[in-house]
Formats: C-alpha cells, sequence, structure tokens
C-alpha cells in the first residue's frame, strides 16, 4: 500500500464516526449510515468508485448468504411464541416454582430463556404485562422487577445466536453457530444475574410507579401447556448443539450422524422450531397464519440490510488491508481478546445500537485476528464472545431498549440511569472476566 497507516487509521476513524453522528445526532438509519462509510473509507484509502461498489456488493451478499435464513427462522419464531403465549406460560411456571420472595429472580430467568428466540426489546414488551402483574401481587417496586427481566433479555441478545449481532459477528469472524450458542449460554448466566442482583440493590428506594398494562392477556384456556410451549425453544438447541459436538473433526459423516448434520444445521434447526411453535395454538385461521409470517418476514428484512451493509464495511476493510497495517505498526498480540472487547464498547456506547456496535467491530477485528492471537477456532470464538461482552457497555438514553423498558414500566430516566444502565456496566464487565477466565482453561 502507498499509503502510510495514520492515512490509513484516519480515514477508518472518519468510517467510524461517520457511522456514529450519523446514527445518533441525525438519526440516520444504520443501513446508510455503514453505506456511506464504505464510501468513505474506500474512496478515501484511493480505490476506484467502481472498485468500491463491487466490493460493497460482493460483502452485502456473502454475509446474507451465510446469515438470511437464520434471522428470518429466528425471527418467525419468535414472533409466533409471543403470539401463541408460549413466553407467558414459561414465565409463569419459573414464577410459581421460584415464588413471590423470588420474584426478580423469576423475572430474571424468564427473560434468560424467552430471550433465546426472541429480540430483547419486543421479549420485554410482551413480558411486560406479566411483569407488572407480578410487582403488584408481591409488593417489589416495579423498577426491581423490570430491570431484572430486562437484564435478563439483554443478556441473551448480546451473546447468542439467532440474534441479528452475534450471528453477524459469527458470520464475519468464523465462528462454529452451535458452539456459540451453548458456550454463549454458560457466558450469558453469569452476566443475567449480576444485572439481577445490581437491580435488588439499586432499586431499593427507586419510585414505584406503576403504568397500565399495554398488552392483552390471553384468555386462560388458550394458554399452550408447559412442553408445548418449551419445545420450540429447546429442540433447537439441543439439534444445533448435537451437531457442532458430535461431528466436529468428521469430514464426511454417515449414517446417524449424517442425519444429525442436516437436521442440526441451524436453518433446519429454526425452521423445525417454528413449525413446533405452530403447536402452542390448537387452531389458525389462514389470515392470521399468513399475516404473522409475513411480519416476521417485514421485521427481518429491517435486520437484514444493516447486517448486509455490515458486511459490506468489513469488505471494505479487507480491502484497505487495515490488519495488515494495524499488526505491523501496533503490539496487538499483547491485547489479545481485550482489544475487540474495547472497540466494541466504544461503539455501542456512542450510538446505542448493540447490533450496530458488533457488526462494526467485527469488520475492524476480522483483519486483526493474526496480529490478535485470535486466529484460531477457539481463539475466534472467544473474540465473538468478548465483542458481545463489549455490547452490553452501556446502555443509555442514545438506545431503544433503554426506552422501550423506561416507557412500558413507567420509569422515570434518573432512575433508569442509576439502575439499568449501571447494571449493564456490571454484566459487561462480568462477561468480559467470564471470557478471560475462558481463555485461560480453553
Amino acid at each position: 500500500m502507498l499509503h502510510s497507516f495514520a492515512y490509513i487509521l484516519s480515514f477508518l476513524i472518519g468510517g467510524i464516526a461517520l457511522i456514529v453522528v450519523l446514527t445518533t445526532k441525525f438519526k440516520v438509519p444504520a443501513f446508510f449510515a455503514l453505506f456511506f462509510a464504505c464510501l468513505l473509507v474506500g474512496l478515501g484509502i484511493g480505490l476506484p468508485f467502481a472498485g468500491v461498489l463491487t466490493i460493497i456488493k460482493d460483502g452485502f451478499g456473502n454475509i446474507l448468504k451465510s446469515l438470511g435464513l437464520i434471522i428470518v427462522l429466528g425471527t418467525a419464531l419468535g414472533l409466533l411464541l409471543e403470539y401463541t403465549g408460549s413466553t407467558a406460560v414459561m414465565a409463569a411456571f419459573l414464577l410459581k416454582k421460584l415464588g413471590r420472595r423470588h420474584a426478580p429472580l423469576a423475572m430474571s430467568v424468564t427473560g434468560f430463556i424467552a430471550g433465546l428466540p426472541i429480540f430483547c426489546d419486543s421479549g420485554f414488551i410482551v413480558l411486560s404485562g406479566l411483569n407488572k402483574s407480578m410487582a403488584r401481587r408481591t409488593g417489589i417496586p416495579i423498577t426491581i422487577m423490570s430491570v431484572s427481566l430486562a437484564t435478563g433479555l439483554y443478556a441473551i441478545h448480546c451473546l447468542v445466536p439467532p440474534h441479528p449481532g452475534s450471528s453477524a459477528a459469527a458470520g464475519i469472524i468464523g465462528v462454529d453457530f452451535g458452539k456459540l450458542i451453548l458456550v454463549g449460554i454458560a457466558v450469558a448466566l453469569p452476566a443475567m444475574i449480576v444485572g439481577n442482583l445490581w437491580a435488588r440493590y439499586a432499586g431499593k428506594g427507586a419510585p414505584d410507579k406503576l403504568t397500565e398494562d399495554v398488552i392483552a392477556e390471553h384468555k386462560k384456556d388458550e394458554y399452550p401447556s408447559l412442553t408445548r410451549a418449551c419445545l420450540p425453544v429447546i429442540v433447537p438447541i439441543v439439534l444445533i448443539g448435537l451437531k457442532s459436538f458430535l461431528t466436529t473433526g468428521i469430514t464426511a459423516p454417515g449414517g446417524w450422524l449424517a442425519i444429525i448434520t442436516i437436521i442440526g444445521d441451524p436453518v433446519i434447526a429454526l425452521l423445525v422450531g417454528v413449525l413446533l411453535a405452530f403447536n402452542g395454538k390448537w387452531s389458525w385461521k389462514k389470515s392470521e397464519t399468513g399475516k404473522l409470517l409475513q411480519d416476521a418476514t417485514e421485521k427481518a428484512g429491517g435486520i437484514l440490510v444493516i447486517i448486509g451493509m455490515g458486511g459490506a464495511f468489513g469488505a471494505i476493510l479487507t480491502a484497505a488491508k487495515i490488519g495488515e497495517h494495524f499488526s505491523e505498526s501496533l503490539a496487538l498480540g499483547s491485547m489479545g481478546i481485550f482489544f475487540p472487547f474495547l472497540i466494541t464498547s466504544v461503539l455501542k456506547t456512542a450510538q446505542g445500537s448493540s447490533t450496530v456496535a458488533i457488526i462494526t467491530a467485527a469488520s475492524i477485528v476480522q483483519p486483526l485476528l493474526p496480529a490478535l492471537g485470535l486466529d484460531t477456532e477457539t481463539g475466534k470464538l472467544l473474540c465473538v464472545l468478548a465483542m458481545g461482552a463489549g455490547s452490553m457497555m452501556i446502555s443509555h438514553a442514545n438506545d431503544a431498549y433503554f426506552w422501550v423498558i423506561a416507557k412500558f414500566s413507567g420509569l422515570e430516566m434518573k432512575t433508569m440511569l442509576k439502575v439499568y444502565s449501571v447494571a449493564t456496566i456490571w454484566m459487561g464487565l462480568t462477561t468480559m472476566a467470564m471470557v478471560y477466565i475462558l481463555s485461560k482453561v480453553l
């Protein structure tokens, strides 16, 4: 490359700054912010305009090829579980088993489980009615209950596929989905616990104001059984996990392993989950089925264009040979997994979206993997988990999820910052500590 490292770095920083400014100050959708960043960096480093467009198209297409079906099916599964009342059934079971005294923990666990297939914002909305009902019955402040639920959902959302951020990072970095799901769940558990503990500690003296329920509840006889509610979540995870751990290192599996390879593919496993989710309601009308699936594809479309453009931004950075410049100029080897964590934390805090933060960070980190000493299968897994930890820090007023929690719980800005935002800091640091421990064990 004819350009110096400082010159290349200035355009990289400029591209990231452009994403942050456009998405926060001017409220430009992330897709267009990433697209303009691609043009700025690509043209700035001297690539021809036609070449930049070709790289953008290739990067966009390649990431959608690996993630498109997973995101659409994951979105459909989440909507179906909401619509059939399956998430409410799982929540009620946990509350019954844990008791009123442990209602905040029950809400955390409910959010954790329901958050596996459902995005944190929609998960919080659909469970907010149950959350407020429990707050009334137990007398526990709504702040404690709401932040417990919110952090349970948030822990899974930032770390585990098929959520868009971790899915995109896995696709960009090259991590097995099954292993990321299973290890991600294990790493997310301490984050959920820390979020719950902080909510119970900091939420004690917060104002206790309940808003009216906004989610219409099902009639009692319309809810599915616990088994029917849980199967759509459990079966896909088991299938994907079996494939990842039983077929690792086998180039041409035969017999029953060949069957596991097929049904354990994330696309097929999620499709099985979607079909099982339809069993959560005994009778379906053609109109409601079509509308639900249409809503799922429309919702997934908005996510996919962001992920695709994130892949395009990564392709531009690869063409700029950012990785080579970083490895030659900085002692990245000594930073290891802390570099992905730090850069994702900065992006998340600056522009608000965990998804945009982790996708952008993955695009930057991917060419740096050899220099960071993370170019092994285990290193890549730890890298994605470290970025997931970074994408938790810090959720505040520029995060849409922050306002979903505030709106549906009736919490004031001061309370949200004191309890929820600080909880996300503890969650991110705890998750990073767990990733560091794993790096020493694996």
